[in-house]
């Protein structure tokens, strides 16, 4: 999304995490890629981000030239990674520690500040580019108490149902094909009838729903300062997901109050001990606690689709794309309307480019520069229903790879073999057509290593059984899956003391 590459050219392989003698995994933004920051402000733009920054921000670690904070954004209010809500870590603005207020909502917060960048076109009448990196709806669950209100209850008839009624208003509204069946529930989750918390799972996804309509008016309090100032009209606001619901738990679905995560704020502002897991004995949703709405539920969020978050499936993959922009949608008789074309988030990034009249450089600051992997997609907002990428569209991580050619899909999970699919039939990959097409499995398989080699990718460790080493982590052990969550060692018993090991 910031730099139109695939994630490993930019060195931020794996997120923030550093493996040594990996280029591609160093953790933070590359001396050979530029943000869409960079190149909007040459092209004489206002630039600026409030919210999550997760591209290293440890200047010990930075290149010469390229820091790996500001980046092309004149104002910043941001955090690194994940937080929670309300017993906040640290926050900066620009390159200044900043405390919050007892008060603070950490959405609320992000939404004040990206109101005052807009507010700012008083004072410069430059164009501006505005990054808002919400967190919401991300884990943990914890959310105003005016806002849970609205959505207690309004899941009391559980997880199935909720997916099947979600499938019929998807097929209702235009938004999936008529022959597209919903996924099976998913086999690590139990049928509603026989969940035995059924109040306490009702309120995990009313505190989920909470997070999202706090998040819905804040990007509606954005929207009015943009018609206030009366740039609406030729603003393009674009919405969108970075990947499908998370069906990630937390701490063995346990009380951990005591448990060592840096994520973690032990204790709220007035002192009260944090309650760690995923427990029916806490009520979620409050400043003294920390879980998640777990595989269920994101088995919900996904539907009609299957697996989440870290998985190639569809369900981890596959978000909507909203884009409103008067002067050149509306005007040209397209507002409403629905496209099926796929992009990806380096075609977002060749789009705000294309529509800045900024110009991707082949060298910045003296280094040279990664050609860009995305494809402006413009076309298709103002009316070209028959364009597509020329690129094939290819992801990969923790191990779980895909890749598309126009309808059809070769996808694998980590340590398992190719499944294709074909997504203009199938969407939901219900049925596997890999067995009976195999030259079509080689050809796209081939593709794929190409597509590996060219994003400097490694390929991951098994991790499902098994002894193994990943370069720089000399990690040794038997490992299991825990759910969907994360790899541990076989028998091993998370505490306060172990948490880190």
């Amino acid at each position: 999304l910031l730099t139109g590459l695939i994630h490993p050219q930019t060195g931020v392989g794996h997120m923030g995490n550093n493996i040594e003698g990996e280029p591609s995994y160093q953790g933070y933004l590359n001396n050979r890629c530029v943000t869409i920051a960079e190149v909007l402000r040459d092209a004489g733009y206002r630039t600026g981000i409030s919210g999550k920054w997760h591209c290293g921000s440890d200047p010990e670690r930075a290149d010469e030239g390229h820091p790996q904070l500001q980046r092309g954004f004149e104002q910043m209010f941001w955090f690194e990674g994940g937080n929670g809500y309300f017993n906040h870590t640290r926050f900066f603005i620009d390159r200044t520690a900043v405390e919050a207020s007892g008060t603070d909502y950490l959405t609320d917060m992000i939404t004040d500040h990206a109101v005052r960048m807009v507010d700012d076109v008083k004072n410069d009448d430059r164009p501006f580019f505005l990054h808002v990196a919400y967190t919401a709806p991300h884990w943990p669950l914890q959310a105003l108490e005016e806002n849970i209100e609205n959505y207690r209850g309004k899941y009391s008839d559980g997880w199935d149902v909720t997916r099947t009624v979600r499938h019929e208003r998807l097929k209702a509204s235009g938004v999936l094909d008529e022959k597209w069946e919903i996924s099976p529930r998913d086999d690590t989750v139990e049928a509603w009838e026989d969940a035995s918390h059924k109040e306490w799972e009702d309120m995990r996804m009313a505190v989920y729903s909470a997070q999202v309509d706090r998040m819905d008016q804040g990007i509606g309090k954005i929207c009015d300062a943009l018609r206030a100032n009366d740039v609406e009209r030729d603003t393009v606001v674009i919405f969108l997901s970075d990947n499908g619901g998370c069906a990630e738990f937390l701490c063995e679905d346990r009380d951990n109050s005591n448990v060592d995560d840096s994520r973690v704020v032990p204790l709220t502002r007035d002192g009260r001990q944090v309650k760690v897991g995923n427990s029916p004995d806490i009520t979620p949703g409050g400043d003294d606690t920390y879980m998640s709405y777990d595989t269920q539920w994101a088995n919900v969020s996904n539907t009609p689709f299957k697996r989440f978050k870290r998985w190639t499936h569809e369900g981890g993959i596959a978000t909507p794309l909203i884009v409103n922009w008067p002067a050149g949608i509306s005007d040209k008789g397209r507002a409403g309307k629905i496209s099926h074309t796929p992009v990806q988030l380096m075609d977002l990034n060749a789009l705000c480019i294309d529509l800045g009249d900024g110009e991707y450089p082949t060298e910045f600051r003296g280094h040279e520069i990664t050609p860009h992997e995305g494809e402006s997609f413009r076309e298709v907002l103002e009316g070209n229903d028959n364009w597509s990428k020329q690129r094939p569209l290819a992801w990969e991580h923790e191990g779980n790879q895909a890749i598309r050619v126009g309808d059809w899909k070769l996808m694998r999970e980590h340590g398992k073999p190719w499944e294709l699919y074909n997504l203009e039939q199938d969407r939901t990959e219900l049925n596997n057509l890999a067995e009976g097409d195999t030259d079509r499995v080689s050809e796209l398989a081939s593709l794929y290593a190409e597509w590996m080699q060219r994003a400097g990718a490694v390929d991951w460790p098994p991790g499902a059984g098994g002894s193994w080493q990943f370069p720089g982590l000399n990690v040794n052990g038997t490992f299991q899956m825990r759910g969907h969550g994360h790899i541990i060692p076989r028998g091993f018993t998370r505490t306060a003391a172990n948490a880190r090991e």
